[in-house]
């Protein structure tokens, strides 16, 4: 697993997961605002199997 996410990507990914996730808790969202445990986990993970797929690294070499 060659590590994809990097950088402003990875913050943006933290903080867009814990919003979405955050909002459905306090019902300000239905249920589909748990896919927010998606861009949370590639975010604390570094790795994007998108990324991957798509040849794309936000990572610098």
């Amino acid at each position: 697993m060659k590590l994809n996410v990097g950088g402003v990507d990875k913050i943006l990914r933290v903080v867009l997961g814990v919003v979405l996730i955050a909002a459905t808790v306090m019902g300000a969202l239905p249920v589909w605002g748990y896919i927010g445990v998606v861009p949370l986990v590639t975010g604390l993970v570094n790795f994007c199997p998108l990324y991957t797929v798509l040849g794309f690294s936000s990572r610098k070499s």
